[in-house]
């Protein structure tokens, strides 16, 4: 037993309801809510990259992430939405007079995260789950299942020989070696009775047969499964696509490679979404040159809109990357077999000693039988995520039906990593015959040049994108609006407006385009309040 802390934090009278403040406890800090006149003490760091969540969103009993989004239960701390993976510390808290004390151990600040409980496999239980992609969506449903008491099997096969990593690093982080980004330890897996298969690939699922088959000749025979395989990055037909020094990013080994090479080189990247503008903000710097190639008007047109679109680009070239937009690659030209130029549609040529695609991904569903697959490669599924008995899909794969969508039959795919976690817990618990949908709101982010873009909900198509703040000043709010409905919130320099309005879109609180307009909403406080 560790030495226990415990002291005076804070005084009753002080604290206003819905508030989320940050205390001192020995030599550690704690979060303290107050929600409905009781008091609660959590821990006071996202367990996802650390963000301070006296920052971020309350509202009905979750504390939400400034940041990207995770959410904590305020009574259990349990992570309720992703990304991340561990929950938080809860303490308790007694009421003296007016006096608010809180005690916790003495290491609680050292060890500021907490993993759920887990079971083991059991010889008695003779279930088979077969877990089809090492990623977060994979990594989060083992976990699942083995805390909601699974006793049987699990199989995780993994296409790359790395365990499960952080994949939204690399486009951050170039040179970050893939075990400094692991999700979890090779020692998590193997306590929990986790068989890891990895550098292994499956060459057919049979929906029908429930059978597995992998490439080194082995067939397994499962209870259920779950297929999270993520994309395959696209490439381009253009001539000489395979030159040296031509690359995706996806792996670790591609930002290495690329980390290699870039500085004091002239860069071309296809492509103007988030990979792409994520690549040339974080060689912009050292390059000798940062071209973006994209087939829209502006960057991120399609999923930000023109306006937005118009800002991030500004920003990149007041940090010297220059744009040639509505443009596609006829031809890379090759020097000794090496990328040398960059031959676009209209006949202009950019000189390029290493070029990066961003060019989106294809979802890698071709392995699998007997499950609806539609034009795009997505497999569909309901809002359970079943696509077949006992088969479940998640992540970059799964096309289900999205809650709150204008029209009940609208069906999403969402590559969001945050989304990709929890798709695994959904489906972790549905197969253990729960009937659990997919209820959360998709919450994504970018950071180029040391800002963070903060984006929640689906605007598939909007009339409308109302700014509240300052484009120029790089500080605004925007809303997504159809029919006088926000659909999704996204803002830069002003937390937590995401993670408020990510709480008040999950409860059916959030208030009408009109209202937003108005102006007279704290966002804030209203989710706060609810």
């Amino acid at each position: 037993m560790s030495e226990a802390v415990e002291a005076v934090v804070a005084k009753v009278s002080e604290l206003k309801d819905g508030e989320m403040k940050e205390v001192d406890l020995g030599e550690g800090k704690v979060l303290l809510i107050k929600d409905k006149g009781e008091i609660f003490a959590t821990g006071n760091k996202c367990t996802h990259y650390a963000a301070p969540l006296k920052n971020g969103a309350y509202c009905n009993g979750r504390i939400r992430c400034p940041w990207h989004g995770a959410c904590y239960d305020v009574k259990t701390g349990d992570i309720e939405d992703f990304p991340g993976l561990d929950s938080i510390r809860t303490f308790p808290v007694k009421i003296d007079g007016d006096n608010v004390i809180v005690s916790a151990p003495a290491n609680a600040f050292k060890d500021w995260k907490r993993q759920l409980p887990s079971h083991k496999c059991s010889a008695a239980d003779k279930r088979v789950f077969v877990l089809v992609g090492a990623g977060p969506a994979g990594t989060t449903c083992a976990e699942i299942l083995r805390s909601e008491g699974y006793t049987g099997r699990i199989v995780m096969i993994g296409k790359e020989k790395h365990l499960p990593y952080d994949r939204p690093k690399l486009s951050k982080a170039l040179n970050t070696q893939p075990d400094k980004i692991a999700l979890r330890s090779r020692e998590f897996f193997t306590e929990r009775d986790v068989e890891l298969q990895l550098d292994r690939e499956v060459v057919e699922l049979d929906a029908n047969t429930k059978t597995i088959k992998l490439d080194n000749g082995e067939t397994i025979k499962y209870d259920a499964a779950f297929v999270a395989t993520g994309g395959i990055p696209r490439t381009l037909p253009s001539p000489g696509f395979n030159l040296a020094n031509i690359y995706p990013l996806r792996d670790p080994e591609h930002g290495l490679a690329i980390a290699e090479r870039y500085e004091g080189k002239r860069v071309v990247v296809v492509g103007s979404s988030f990979i792409g503008m994520e690549l040339a903000s974080l060689v912009a710097k050292k390059a000798k040159s940062v071209v973006v190639v994209g087939m829209e008007t502006v960057p991120f047109e399609r999923v930000l809109g023109v306006d937005i679109g118009v800002t991030l680009q500004n920003l990149h070239e007041k940090n010297n990357v220059s744009f040639r937009m509505k443009r596609t690659v006829k031809e890379f030209i090759g020097v000794d077999g090496a990328v040398k130029s960059v031959l676009l549609d209209n006949g202009e040529i950019i000189d390029a000693d290493l070029c990066v695609i961003g060019a989106g991904v294809i979802p890698a569903t071709k392995f699998m039988k007997n499950v609806q697959i539609e034009k795009d490669s997505s497999v569909v599924a309901d809002a359970n995520l079943k696509a077949a008995d006992g088969l479940y899909v998640g992540g970059d794969i799964a096309r289900y039906p999205y809650h709150l969508a204008p029209a009940p039959t609208d069906t999403v795919r969402v590559e969001h990593w945050g989304m990709a976690h929890f798709h695994g817990k959904v489906a972790a618990q549905n197969m253990l015959g729960k009937n659990v949908k997919v209820d959360s709101v998709p919450y994504f982010w970018t950071t180029q040049y040391g800002k963070s873009l903060r984006y929640c909900g689906h605007a598939h198509s909007f009339d409308e994108l109302y700014i509240d703040g300052s484009l120029e000043d790089l500080k605004f709010a925007g809303y997504y609006i159809k029919n006088d409905k926000v659909l999704a919130v996204i803002s830069l320099n002003m937390d937590p407006i995401v993670s408020a309005s990510a709480e008040l879109l999950t409860v059916g609180k959030m208030p009408s385009g009109s209202q937003i307009k108005n102006g007279s909403i704290d966002l804030v406080k209203l989710a706060a309040s609810q």
